[in-house]
C-alpha cells in the first residue's frame, strides 16, 4: 500500500523519479527514521492483564528509509515499516483496524508535522499472527536553505494509543505477536 505525507505546503513539486536518480549525492545524511519506543506496540486488553484477556495486538518491528535531496530542494524520503499483528483469545471478529502515525521532527526540538494512517488487518480462520510491510512512498520535508542537511530532522513512527495502552507499554509488560512460538 502506498501513501504520501507532504509537509508544510506549498512544497516544490519534483519532476519524476528519474530526476532524483540522476541527481548528485545528498549534501548530507538523510533524516533518522525510528520507532518511538513507548508507541512501538499496541495491546488491546479486555480486563486485567492476563493472556485470556488479550484482544488484538500489534508491533512495529523495523523501520527503513531512503531519501534524496540536492541544492535547495526539499528532502524527499520513503519509508518501509515491518509490522506484526496478533489476534489473542479475547479478540472479537477477524478484522481489526490499527492506527499508526508518522511524524517529522526537528531533531530533539519539536514535531513539524504528524499524520495518522489506518491499516486494516484481516485474520483468516485459525490464523493468530500476520506480518506485513507498509510503505509510505513520499515524505516531503522542506529545507530552509541548501545548507540545511537531513540530519536536522527525524522521521518517527508509532501506534496511536489510548492513555491506558501507553501506560501499559511503559510498565514494560509485554504480550508480543510471537510470544511462546518456537519458530
Amino acid at each position: 500500500m502506498f501513501k504520501r505525507l507532504v509537509l508544510l505546503a506549498p512544497v516544490i513539486a519534483l519532476a519524476g523519479c528519474s530526476s532524483l536518480r540522476d541527481a548528485p549525492d545528498n549534501p548530507g545524511p538523510c533524516p533518522s527514521a525510528l520507532t518511538l519506543y513507548d508507541a512501538s506496540r499496541v495491546v488491546n486488553l479486555h480486563g486485567e492483564a492476563v493472556y485470556d484477556n488479550v484482544g488484538f495486538t500489534g508491533e512495529i518491528m523495523a523501520v527503513r528509509s531512503l531519501c534524496r535531496y540536492y541544492e535547495d530542494r526539499p528532502i524527499v524520503a520513503s519509508l518501509e515499516l515491518d509490522m506484526g499483528f496478533g489476534r489473542g483469545p479475547a479478540a472479537t471478529g477477524s478484522t481489526h483496524t490499527y492506527q499508526f502515525f508518522v511524524a517529522v521532527t526537528r531533531r530533539d526540538v519539536a514535531v513539524i508535522e504528524k499524520q495518522v494512517f489506518p491499516i486494516e488487518v484481516t485474520f483468516r480462520a485459525g490464523e493468530d499472527r500476520i506480518y506485513l510491510q507498509e510503505t509510505i512512498d513520499e515524505i516531503t520535508i522542506p529545507r530552509a536553505s541548501a545548507e540545511t542537511a537531513g540530519d536536522n530532522f527525524e522521521i518517527i513512527v508509532g501506534f496511536e494509543l489510548t492513555p491506558e495502552q501507553l501506560a501499559w507499554n511503559r510498565t514494560g509488560q509485554r504480550f508480543r505477536v510471537d510470544a511462546g512460538q518456537d519458530d
